[in-house]
């Protein structure tokens, strides 16, 4: 079952989730257990991960970190600002629907997935784009690289 105490229609923004779940990176968590965790405990469990202290104590919990160390973290001003420039990067995909994935490859290629919950397009276009990034490398390893533009 869904809960949606989480929802607190006084906050015009839910940023001490992402901020949370941003500086955990900056504390070594390089996986996704705290964005799972926040939106666990939100959707889930109706914690109102929208305040800063929950949201610190349910990021501090799944990665094993001190939660004061985590809110200090993610209320740094380098925390907002990769927030701000990756929010300002979601925006211009111009997307209306979430969740969206953003798949770029090393060769330039980019696939924009908006409102798609299946794994079968996610998984064939990953297979699509590592493939021909491989094909990139080989050609490149007999040939080298393209010429300077």
């Amino acid at each position: 079952m869904l809960n949606a105490g989480w929802f607190q229609p006084e906050l015009r923004e839910y940023l001490a989730p992402n901020f949370v779940a941003e500086a955990a990176r900056d504390l070594g968590v390089t996986d996704d257990r705290v964005r799972l965790a926040l939106a666990h405990a939100a959707v889930r469990e109706g914690r109102q991960v929208g305040r800063w202290e929950i949201a610190a104590e349910v990021g501090a919990r799944a990665a094993d970190l001190e939660a004061a160390m985590l809110l200090a973290r993610a209320q740094s001003p380098e925390v907002a600002a990769r927030c701000k420039t990756t929010t300002a990067e979601f925006h211009a995909l111009q997307v209306s629907q979430r969740p969206t994935f953003l798949l770029e490859s090393s060769i330039g290629d980019r696939a924009v997935f908006s409102g798609i919950w299946a794994l079968a397009p996610l998984q064939i276009t990953l297979e699509t784009m590592a493939a021909d990034a491989a094909a990139y490398t080989t050609h490149g390893a007999h040939f080298g690289g393209p010429p300077p533009e």
